[in-house]
């Protein structure tokens, strides 16, 4: 073994970054491989809620106490990447009243700050709530954004030495039959992945250690080392609106069912969810029923709703851990606390350890305790630092400054910005150079949507999640070409409409359990935008037209381009 021991962590989500993250800032050598990109799996698909615990205050307390202890520390190392938005947990008059005073018990008990608001309090911080409201309790619920918050984690690893491979899938857990001695991964071209990387080319890396956090899929990844690790999988659908019907995260109080939270995040509302148990996280129906459920229920909680335009929706796969011998029959009875898997103990396979199950808001506890187990292996005696050090771009980060007169941007522009690069602004907006919007839904600028493609290359997708370019209301109709016009003159011709194909076609993806109403216009707009107007369908079509006439304003113009209809 090397003097530093080499660890390779498996899953680019939240908690693989985190790990990557911690293990670096302790000296440790870190290599993560991820077959997407970041984000890819369930860290992509989740509806951005910053846990107070409360959710879990009374069926799940362990879960609770480990959300609200992290909501406190990821509030200070991800500023730039969290909203104060608080939250209400909102009894209408026909909900129980025990379970709302055990709700309110389960938070005090737990250390979640928690108020009780009268029926009027609550309308008057959230006005589009119904008027069949009884009550609330109020508490420290947020709203994070999971890109950002992964790919600072990356960024910061990779900082302090590790290496990040995205498009890298693993293809093989290597072990001598009694240790894992590392992964054999293929690497897919992937579109930002670096000129060196042959499409399809495999590559073998040794390690000391091998860390499953491939979340959902740890038990792909488990099979393939010969070992049992029991995720159940638990699909959860989600709807994105087309603003912020609410400004406080708004909970139903009543125990566990489908639909009963809506999230303010960024420009719009995301409405969740439902939970239904699959057996494969990568192939599970999106069923329209969950979409229109969402809307019905959480209408009678914010009836504006029913109103509101449905941009898109989108489908997440929860990483549910069963501890063997438990046996639970319904995926919602699983706990969400998290598990570290050992198996050299467990199934004496050393150089091997999984962590499965926990959530989001939990991540960089999984982390920690992950880290804390390898540097045990390997007598390192770093501490970990991950609860006291900003992630990158939250370094004495204030989204109140003032950009309009320094960088020439209109201040509501100006402030999206800084929010969203954090202590990272000055370096990305002082270019020097003409700075216009290209994404209008999302207020994003030239210059942030060239500073993630110098980290993305022509992974237009990868510049999404980054930047959030072409997630607002119009889902890249608008800026999808915009972006990919920023790729000249590094890129050539042909990569710059690949990348085109792919971000539009992501965009297509969550739209089509939208299609009705004012979205159904939107859609078929952005079609005529890209299909017919830029030919992105490739459609020869059996006209020959003059394009000359456009110019000239010749009375058969119409009849020539529509020849053959």
């Amino acid at each position: 073994m090397a003097s530093t021991p080499h660890t390779v962590v498996v899953g680019g989500g939240s908690t693989g970054c985190g790990i990557a993250r911690d293990l670096a800032m302790r000296g440790v050598d870190v290599s993560l491989v991820e077959k997407g990109n970041l984000t890819h799996g369930t860290t992509g698909r989740m509806h951005g809620l910053l846990h107070s615990g409360g959710r879990y205050a009374v069926s799940d307390q362990a879960s609770a106490r480990e959300c609200i202890e992290e909501n406190r520390v990821l509030r200070d190392i991800a500023s730039h990447c969290v909203e104060l938005t608080g939250g209400q947990f909102v009894q209408l008059e026909d909900d129980p009243d025990e379970y709302f005073e055990e709700k309110l018990q389960g938070c005090r008990d737990c250390d979640i700050p928690a108020e009780v608001l009268s029926a009027e309090e609550a309308r008057e911080e959230e006005p589009y709530l119904t008027k069949d409201v009884k009550r609330a309790i109020r508490v420290p619920d947020g709203a994070v954004d999971p890109f950002r918050l992964c790919v600072a984690n990356a960024a910061d690893a990779q900082r302090h030495g590790a290496r990040i491979e995205t498009h890298a899938e693993v293809v093989d857990v290597l072990t001598d039959g009694t240790e894992v001695t590392g992964v054999e991964v293929r690497h897919d071209s992937g579109p930002g992945k670096r000129e060196h990387v042959t499409p399809g080319e495999r590559e073998r890396i040794d390690a000391d250690y091998v860390i499953n956090a491939a979340g959902a899929w740890a038990g792909q990844i488990g099979a393939m080392a010969g070992v049992d690790v029991a995720v159940r999988p638990s699909k959860g659908a989600m709807v994105v609106m087309n603003c912020r019907q609410v400004d406080t995260v708004v909970n139903r109080c009543v125990p566990k069912g489908d639909a009963d939270i809506v999230v303010p995040h960024e420009t719009t509302a995301i409405l969740g969810t439902t939970d239904v148990e699959v057996e494969d996280p990568e192939d599970y129906p999106e069923e329209q029923w969950e979409v229109d459920l969402m809307i019905d229920e959480l209408s009678k909680l914010v009836p504006i709703l029913r109103e509101a335009r449905t941009v898109r929706s989108f489908w997440g796969v929860r990483p549910l851990y069963e501890p063997p011998g438990t046996g639970t029959a319904d995926p919602t009875d699983i706990t969400r606390d998290y598990f570290l898997l050992d198996h050299d103990d467990r199934d004496d396979l050393a150089g091997f350890t999984s962590i499965v199950g926990g959530k989001f808001t939990t991540y960089r506890m999984m982390a920690e305790e992950i880290s804390d187990h390898v540097c045990e292996k390997f007598g390192v005696s770093a501490t970990c630092r991950t609860a006291d050090e900003p992630l990158p771009g939250s370094e004495d980060f204030s989204v109140l400054r003032d950009y309009m007169e320094e960088f020439g941007l209109r201040s509501p522009i100006g402030r999206r910005s800084v929010q969203r690069l954090g202590s990272r602004a000055d370096d990305v907006l002082k270019t020097g150079e003409p700075n216009p919007v290209l994404c209008d839904c999302e207020a994003v600028t030239r210059a942030e949507i060239r500073d993630a493609i110098d980290q993305s290359g022509t992974d237009l997708n990868a510049v999404r999640i980054r930047t959030r370019a072409s997630m607002g209301n119009c889902q890249g109709g608008f800026c999808c070409h915009r972006m990919a016009s920023e790729l000249h003159p590094e890129y050539d011709a042909p990569q710059a409409d690949a990348a085109l194909d792919e971000l539009f076609e992501e965009r297509w993806k969550g739209e089509r359990h939208a299609l009705w109403g004012e979205q159904l216009s939107q859609a078929a707009l952005n079609y005529a935008l890209h299909a017919t107007t830029m030919n992105r369908d490739r459609d020869p079509g059996d006209a020959t037209v003059d394009f000359g006439a456009f110019d000239s304003g010749a009375d058969d113009l119409h009849e020539e381009v529509n020849h053959g209809d």
